[in-house]
This record gives C-alpha cells, structure tokens and sequence, in this order.
C-alpha cells in the first residue's frame, strides 16, 4: 500500500508516538486484517479480539517498522498472523475447539455447496498452507506482499502458493467426482 505524502506525515507522527495518526495510519488495513484473522481463526468474535490485540502490539512495536510506508501493510498483517497464531496455541481455544471455518447449516442456494467443499477441504490444509492461501487469493495480496508478510522471498513464497494449492487440489477433485 503505497502512501502519499500525508501518508509519510502520519508515520513520522506515529513514530514520534502520536496516537491518532497511529490509527489512521492502519485503518484502512482492519478490514483486509480481519478477513485474514476470520479465514485463520473461524471465529468472527475470535477475529476482532484477534485484530484489536495485533493492533495494540503494533503500536507498542511501531518503532520497529521501517520508515518505507510500502512495508506497512505486510508487517501489520504479520502482526495478525502471528496473533492468530499465539490465540490458536493458548488453553482456551483448545477448550473451544473450535473449527477453521464457521460452521454453515441450510441456505443451500446456488454455489454454497461448493463454498462448502472448498471450506472443508481447507479445514484439511496446515496453518501455513492456509495462510499462505488466504494471503494471496483471499486478501488478493500480490506475491511479494505474501513473501514480505511471511517473511520469506518472492521464490519461497511462490512455492508456499503452489504447495498449499496442489495440497488442496486432491480434496477439491474428490468433491467433483461426487457430484
């Protein structure tokens, strides 16, 4: 996400500990966050505690991010992973239990079966594989992006795409060969 130069002010402010335009600065990330923490965590309240916490350890960490705003959005949505991460590790999501996905009854209107088989064969995939596939096709983060917020190179990142999605690929072709 590039930024103008009011964009370069507000980080500047946010680097002096300016508050406001910390918030400024990353709203328009909560939306894209949020998504990631749902397809992650398959729990909406789950999400907002999710994105709300990695918010606040942004701000706490806000003088670790370069001054490049480019950077910005692949080291919030880190940030957000690594929460998700942290929330699905911690005693009372096990308690939980919940699922990768919500859970959906009834509505069968047209697509929702294959919505459903897709779910399904996601709730199959590692964190990683489905991480590195809600990145790039879900938030529609282009691959260096992907790369950025995982830390890796582009190539490596590439590669997480196509595993996760050939990994994927078995359960989808099952589900078509039913019907």
């Amino acid at each position: 996400m590039n930024y103008s130069l009011a964009g370069h002010d507000l980080l500047a402010s946010a680097l002096e500990g300016d508050v406001t335009a910390f918030a400024q600065m990353i709203e328009p990330l909560w939306d894209p966050a949020y998504r990631l923490a749902c397809s992650m965590l398959g729990d909406r309240e789950a999400a907002e505690d999710a994105v709300q916490e990695a918010s606040l350890n942004a701000w706490r960490n806000v003088r670790r991010l370069r001054r490049d705003t480019s950077s910005l959005r692949p080291w919030f949505l880190t940030i957000v992973a690594n929460q998700c991460r942290s929330m699905r590790r911690a005693p009372w999501w096990q308690v939980l239990r919940l699922p990768n996905f919500p859970e959906r009854t009834g509505g069968s209107g047209p697509g929702n079966d294959e919505r459903l088989d897709l779910e399904n064969a996601l709730r199959g995939l590692t964190y990683q594989q489905r991480l590195v596939l809600v990145l790039h096709y879900y938030l529609d983060l282009p691959m260096e992006e992907v790369a950025a917020t995982l830390g890796i190179s582009k190539g490596a990142a590439k590669s997480r795409v196509h595993r996760a999605v050939r990994a994927l690929r078995p359960a989808i072709e099952t589900t078509e060969v039913k019907k």
